[in-house]
């Protein structure tokens, strides 16, 4: 208002309580993102969902569900001093310096049915390097009737070379990609989250070959005594009237 000339000046005070009054908090702000949501959103989304909904059937039929995604470029952090752990009274305190050891791209399957998850350290996240864990986590299903793989649009799931690596198992699998910006459809990234907050969180790594055995031997124990199904209630349903509310 002072520098559109209607008032001299404007105290703070004044400002304070029209941002108080108005509910505005001009000093704060949020990156926010949205997928499109036109058909080309809801096709993708329901195939999922279909998977989602069905498993139990289709798992009786012979068919497998797995959900894959990466934790690309985790850094293998040695903190310069240890940690000093919590006590009464006072929190954990941890080094803010730290000397850096390279880095770890860390991919992890969910076979939906029962929870549990496959995990490969990858020097880089690219084609070249996921077309091995597909042979591998494919060959532990050659006998499935099908199998569904549901991942995002990442790089190297979209890569040409992917592509024609899949097409060379048939019918045998079906690739579902989530929508741009909706990769929390995959539920590879649940797994994710979850696995990260248990074994990862307080890392403190002296070498990047430290990071590589604790995951390989972190997965393994996930399985043994954490691995459950995770508990999905979103439905196409759900989509339809999410969809429709957008429209309006």
């Amino acid at each position: 208002m002072a520098e559109r000339g209607i008032v001299p000046k404007i105290a703070h005070s004044t400002v304070s309580l029209v941002l108080k009054t108005a509910d505005l908090q001009p000093h704060r702000s949020r990156y926010w993102k949205t997928p499109i949501l036109n058909e080309e959103f809801r096709r993708r989304a329901s195939r999922i969902l279909w998977c989602y909904e069905n498993v139990d059937k289709l798992h009786d039929m012979g068919a497998v569900i797995i959900c894959l995604d990466e934790k690309p470029n985790l850094q293998a952090l040695e903190r310069r001093c240890p940690t000093k752990l919590v006590v009464p009274g006072m929190i954990e305190r941890r080094e803010f310096e730290y000397i850096r050891h390279g880095t770890v791209n860390f991919v992890a399957a969910l076979i939906f049915h029962d929870g549990q998850m496959r995990g490969w350290c990858l020097d880089n996240n690219d084609s070249e390097h996921l077309r091995p864990v597909l042979v591998e986590l494919l060959d532990e299903f050659k006998d499935a009737r099908r199998v569904y793989l549901i991942w995002d649009g990442g790089p190297s799931h979209r890569s040409m070379k992917t592509k024609e690596f899949l097409k060379g198992y048939g019918k045998l699998v079906r690739v579902f990609m989530t929508p741009a910006h909706t990769s929390w459809l995959d539920q590879a990234e649940l797994l994710l989250r979850a696995f990260s907050e248990r074994y990862l969180r307080h890392g403190n790594w002296e070498s990047r070959q430290h990071l590589v055995d604790h995951l390989e031997a972190s997965w393994r124990e996930y399985d043994r005594l954490y691995a459950h199904p995770f508990s999905w209630s979103w439905t196409r349903c759900d989509l339809s009237t999410w969809l429709a509310r957008y429209k309006t």
